[in-house]
């Protein structure tokens, strides 16, 4: 920290001192706010950002002189990234001031006392406390009760155009319910969606709604454990998750990302209507017009009934299923949130407490190695039993070798663990200065755990593999859970210890086995009672009509996920297709590349793989798209062609229209450019239209466009 007094410095030395110290910090902030924002790669953790981000704060505060207009503190966010159409927010969406302790709790309620004048100290406000989900905020546009736009926050003033990705969210209603209006003008809240002789059912004409996007906890562990799996980036905690998955290019990962999402305020933009007298009020009109509202939220008086519940949720919080990193507190009356209005960047009237981070000191005991369905092997840190975010942590990720090299983490060595996103346990540093005298440097192995083959690194991957795919017992294991998984073959009642006993007992030694089971064999297992045995069975027998593209998932190819197996089971509609296609009939899938085709054609020409498939088929397992569920083969009208469909069209989705487009051979993407063929104009098209007039590109209607279409 710079000194910035000192009874020998003269304040011409204090400023110029703050000034350097000031420009230094602005430059650091806006570079981790471009990060987390923009790039949804963060390099500070939450509270390391806001430590930086207070002293700013706090210098500024000491030297107003010093305030620019385009320092961090007065700005919200960061300026969104290029990938999506630029979207100015009808109304700004501002940020929140931090209160990092009961103290600053009691700082801003005295901030509003002032504001307000109140000079009785006796006095108490009605507060409404919400979990603070850490997660990507949107502006959503509600037009007579149909979802239009979605956007992300971006820089407060412009965000992202996201639609087509929120629309992919199952929380997220694409129409909302009419609402009682009262002879006042103003919304009955109370839950009468009847009417009445003194009420009538309306849909408000233009509503803008603001919520949290976030991937559940559960989502999160799915998703995490599959792309280490394929040897892809793992996604640091959910609100990452969350952010990358809406910005995906293609809509259909973003669904397979599984989102949801809270929302927790609404403006009215209709002047028939009122808007919600308090922030309480605000809360059930959305739930009253469908929208998804956190149902832990409460109306408290004063601030130690506010403490109360900080203090209530602290543990709690751990067990839900979104993350919450914080409490938000607003002003219940509304009334008083426009006396005391905004600061630049920030409303007043609220304000968010966050906890603090959890981090503890323990021993690394160990170091042992888990390997995965496709011989990936990764190192994990046995520790010292040490309490984080409410559960007791033992194991951590060391993720690979270079990581552990990074770290220079050795056995016996004292290390700082910190639960990532308070989801995933990873060890941040080593405390060298506690460092035994004989440590010696870990040694990676060169051989595999489980079965003695050579590691070797394939390519450019950083992780170490064991290329003994179908000889590697660990690996067999780690395939036989992955297919009894629920986006898999979704075999109920099959979890990880039973398969081990399984193995271990030669019942399986590889998929088709689980339809060889008898109840014989499986009341040969260590409590297994004829109940399960029986149920077991029925989820095996019930999981051979699962669909195409769950069986394609469940062979674990490298590299083909949950979205990727549907895209092939809807191009070709039997597995003996898809193990025939062509490299190039599988490149010309949109959201198919090369690497993938070459890993499915790969798996194909393996002898094992064949006959697996073989061996299913012949115990009864689906092969094939049901025949009124196959894709008709359409005329390749559109070949060569791309096209950007933009604005609403009556009789078609825009997700309908893209596959339409596809599904005769055209090219459907995002944005214009001088690629772009065809512009689809439905109703409120946005800056699309003037760009593709800017570049000459052929404009048509819904008219037009469906008779391209032969419909």
């Amino acid at each position: 920290m710079v000194e910035t007094v000192g009874s020998q410095s003269s304040h011409a030395s204090q400023i110029e001192g703050a000034r350097l110290r000031i420009e230094q910090l602005r430059k650091e902030v806006e570079h981790h706010r471009f990060c987390y924002y923009a790039l949804d790669s963060p390099e500070l953790s939450d509270s390391d950002f806001d430590v930086l981000y207070r002293e700013l704060e706090a210098l500024e505060q000491q030297f107003p002189e010093l305030i620019v207009p385009e320092s961090p503190t007065q700005k919200v966010g960061a300026s969104p990234s290029t990938e999506f159409t630029p979207v100015r927010h009808r109304i700004p969406l501002l940020s929140l001031a931090n209160a990092m302790s009961k103290d600053d709790l009691v700082e801003w309620q005295e901030r509003l006392e002032r504001g307000l004048e109140i000079e009785d100290k006796d006095a108490t406000f009605d507060f409404v406390c919400e979990h603070k989900i850490d997660g990507l905020s949107i502006a959503l546009t509600y037009e007579n009760g149909v979802f239009v736009k979605g956007a992300t926050r971006g820089n407060g003033e412009v965000g992202e155009d996201v639609t087509l990705n929120l629309k992919t969210i199952k929380s997220l209603p694409q129409k909302l319910k009419p609402v009682a209006i009262l002879p006042d003008g103003t919304i009955d809240v109370s839950g009468n969606l009847t009417g009445s002789s003194s009420t009538e059912l309306r849909m408000p004409s233009l509503i803008e709604v603001r919520g949290e996007v976030y991937m559940p906890v559960s989502s999160f562990t799915t998703l995490n454990n599959a792309l280490r799996e394929e040897n892809e980036a793992v996604f640091a905690n959910p609100r990452n998750a969350a952010s990358g998955s809406l910005r995906q290019k293609d809509p259909r990962k973003t669904a397979a990302r599984k989102l949801s999402l809270w929302t927790y305020f609404l403006y009215v933009v209709d002047d028939q209507i009122k808007q919600p007298r308090s922030q309480a009020d605000n809360l059930n009109l959305l739930a009253a017009l469908g929208l998804p509202v956190e149902p832990s939220r409460e109306k408290v008086n004063g601030l130690e009934k506010v403490r109360a519940f900080v203090d209530h949720w602290s543990d709690l919080r751990h067990d839900l299923d979104y993350q919450t990193d914080g409490v938000v507190i607003k002003l219940d009356d509304r009334k008083l949130w426009d006396r005391l209005g905004n600061t630049s960047h920030s409303p007043r009237w609220a304000i968010a407490f966050k906890y603090p981070p959890e981090e503890a000191e323990t021993k690394l005991e160990d170091i042992c190695f888990e390997v995965g369905r496709t011989g990936a092997v990764t190192p994990t840190a046995w520790l010292a039993p040490v309490t984080l975010a409410g559960t007791t942590v033992k194991r951590a990720t060391l993720h690979n070798a270079d990581q552990i090299a990074r770290l220079d983490v050795r056995i016996g060595d004292t290390v700082v663990v910190r639960k990532a996103g308070e989801i995933i346990p990873e060890v941040v540093c080593v405390k060298f200065d506690k460092r035994p005298e004989d440590s010696a440097a870990f040694v990676y192995p060169t051989e595999c755990p489980a079965c003695g083959t050579a590691l070797a690194r394939v390519g450019e991957e950083v992780v170490f593999r064991c290329l003994n795919v179908h000889g590697c017992p660990a690996q067999k294991v780690r395939r036989m859970i992955h297919w009894v998984g629920k986006e898999a073959m979704n075999i109920d009642g099959v979890g990880e210890m039973l398969i081990e006993q399984m193995v271990k007992a030669h019942l399986v030694e590889k998929q088709s086995d689980f339809y060889r089971l008898t109840e014989e064999s499986l009341l040969t297992l260590e409590r297994m009672g004829k109940k399960s045995a029986t149920n077991i069975l029925a989820a095996v027998e019930l999981s051979k009509q699962r669909p195409l593209a769950a069986l394609t998932f469940a062979l674990g190819i490298r590299h083909v996920g949950a979205s990727v197996a549907e895209l092939l089971a809807d191009r070709f509609n039997s597995m003996e297709a898809i193990s025939k296609a062509s490299l190039e009939d599988m490149c010309a899938i949109e959201g198919v590349g090369t690497v993938i085709a070459e890993n499915v054609i790969e798996f194909f020409a393996q002898e094992e793989n064949r006959a697996l498939i073989f061996d299913l088929a012949e115990l009864g397992v689906k092969m094939e798209v049901d025949q009124d569920k196959q894709a008709v083969v359409l005329p390749q009208s559109l070949a060569g062609k791309t096209f950007v469909v933009t604005g609403t069209l009556e009789k078609l989705e825009r997700l309908e229209a893209e596959k339409a487009i596809k599904a005769r051979g055209g090219k459907a993407t995002s944005s214009v450019s001088k690629k772009t063929d065809y512009v689809v104009v439905g109703a409120s098209p946005g800056s699309k239209v003037a760009k593709a007039q800017e570049l000459g590109i052929k404009i048509v209607d819904e008219a037009e466009f469906l008779e391209l279409l032969g419909m």
